[in-house]
């Protein structure tokens, strides 16, 4: 049904306003909203009363690219330096995911900003790749390849290159003649063979983007993402300008529509879509959009934001419902997403995974990845009767490509014991990227302590001992290291920390600050009962 040009002016003044128009929420329902736990203390969206609060995936999951297959939903997110990598998810109702698996088995660089699609039976991820560390200009360092499987579940395929330097962002779309098109950031398209697996002609030049005033605090033009779909008579063409972070006020979803794939392409009337107005909203640079229609033929808006003082969980995966005007321009119905929703229909899948790790099985690609592998880097691993035994590699927590898992509480506390061989440092870390990080380091000779990405001066006065058990408490922002001999009798390390500075625009890098095991120099370490407990 159509939203009115008078519906949509109320709608863009405020929350209130705009939540009072959606059927079954009134804002006294939704006046002091919080989140449903899991039985480890996960936060999760689905309130059981009808309703849904944002975020639909809490923790580092950016990038969203989301497909509808019939009565179902995948969708995966940029997984950077992790490997395996591309975790795809399954949702009967867009706002209940369970982890499917990875796509990716070996790293072959940098993964982001995908596009999971299917044509003709089969499954496509066309994702760009980057090489580390970055160095511009863009094309020495950026490639797109595909991927592709006749299950989502796979097997996928080994990458096929494509032979598209200096883009990224790949959006697919087939065009009214049946032919299939990648469009990239720029806005750029470069016509598919009808295998979807090579390039037919050149990159061109097809869309400038939609500008913002001038005065508008941003962090830069950066017109990318771009997700296209058709309805009715038109094509659409969703794409992200404004940048990905820096100012809460940067990034933004903007749209245009065409007859033809060839264009002209028509700006909305309504740009930006979505975008955050104030620093005293609930969540940050909202944007990289993909618009699908949901259960019950109600249409809906899948992307990313930074939770308002929680920068240090990455970007997180959002849903607002959306409709469209008498005009047939899309508008957004979930005001500043900072309070409860009415959920889409469909069943209710069980949500998510649990965080704790007793290491009987693998869970390599869903719970833990590695940071920043090498191809061989899962031969380090071996699951034994005492637990996950990881080799060492590198000779500090920075060039030792820990094992890492995202999580999206403010607030939760991690433990695990950690068992030495000779000649290894291992521990438990809070983990950024290799450049920054926190936690703590045993060895023979002792505790090493680490903050901001280093070894601190401060020697903490630890047993020497090759068995320890490790806990790290962070409670919004301020982290606290415990370690016990034997579970029971626990000390508080002497020095406490302030992470709210664990964020991209302190390192220049897209992440989330994640629990994570290391070891290095020599030898192995054996890690067991990993636990994990979110606080309210």
């Amino acid at each position: 049904m159509p939203v009115s040009r008078r519906d949509f002016l109320s709608l863009s003044t405020g929350a209130a306003t705009g939540l009072s128009l959606l059927p079954g929420l009134s804002v006294a329902s939704a006046s002091q909203p919080a989140w449903r736990r899991s039985a480890e203390g996960h936060r999760q969206a689905d309130l059981g009363d009808g309703t849904y609060l944002n975020p639909v995936l809490a923790g580092d999951y950016p990038d969203p690219t989301i497909l509808r297959d019939g009565d179902d939903y995948y969708m995966t997110h940029s997984s950077f330096d992790a490997a395996p990598g591309i975790l795809i998810w399954h949702s009967k109702d867009l706002v209940n995911w369970q982890p499917v698996g990875p796509a990716l088995e070996e790293p072959l660089g940098i993964v982001f900003a995908m596009d999971l699609v299917k044509h003709n039976g089969r499954y496509y991820i066309y994702i760009p790749f980057m090489k580390a560390p970055w160095s511009p200009p863009l094309a020495s360092f950026a490639n797109i390849m595909v991927i592709h499987a006749d299950n989502i579940e796979g097997p996928w395929s080994e990458p096929v290159d494509l032979h598209l330097g200096g883009v990224i962002d790949p959006g697919h779309i087939v065009d009214e003649k049946g032919q299939r098109w990648l469009f990239t950031s720029g806005i750029k398209r470069i016509r598919l063979a009808d295998d979807g697996l090579s390039t037919i002609g050149e990159l061109e030049q097809v869309y400038d983007g939609w500008q913002y005033p001038d005065d508008w605090i941003t962090e830069a033009y950066a017109l990318e993402g771009p997700k296209l779909f058709r309805r009715g008579d038109y094509f659409y063409l969703v794409s992200a300008v404004g940048g990905t972070a820096g100012p809460a006020t940067g990034h933004m979803v903007i749209v245009a529509r065409s007859k033809t794939i060839d264009g002209p392409w028509e700006n909305c009337p309504h740009n930006p879509i979505v975008r955050t107005e104030s620093e005293d909203e609930k969540w940050w640079s909202r944007g990289h959009a993909t618009m699908l229609e949901g259960p019950q033929g109600k249409w809906y808006m899948v992307y990313h934001g930074y939770e308002n003082g929680f920068r240090t969980l990455g970007r997180q995966t959002l849903v607002e419902p959306m409709g469209w005007d008498d005009d047939n321009w899309p508008v957004a119905l979930g005001g500043d997403l900072s309070l409860p929703l009415p959920k889409p229909e469909g069943e209710a899948l069980p949500h998510g995974f649990t965080h704790s790790d007793n290491f009987t099985s693998s869970s390599l690609g869903t719970r833990w990845t590695f940071f920043g592998a090498a191809a061989s880097e899962k031969s380090r691993v071996t699951y034994t009767p005492d637990g996950l035994k990881l080799k060492a590699a590198g000779s500090s927590p920075t060039d030792s490509a820990p094992l890492v898992q995202t999580i999206g509480d403010q607030a939760y506390e991690i433990s695990v014991i950690v068992n030495l061989e000779a000649g290894t440092e291992a521990g438990l870390l809070l983990f950024y990227n290799n450049r920054l990080y926190l936690g703590m380091g045993q060895s023979e000779s002792g505790m090493v302590t680490y903050r901001g990405g280093k070894s601190s001066y401060w020697r903490e006065p630890a047993p020497q001992t090759r068995r320890l058990h490790m806990k790290i408490r962070n409670d919004r922002h301020i982290v606290t290291f415990y370690y016990s001999e034997d579970g029971k009798n626990w000390t508080r390390h002497t020095v406490r920390s302030e992470t709210s500075g664990y964020n991209v625009n302190t390192i220049d890098d897209l992440q989330g600050l994640k629990p994570a095991l290391f070891a290095c120099g020599k030898g192995s370490a054996t890690f067991s009962q990993f636990t994990y407990r979110g606080l309210k």
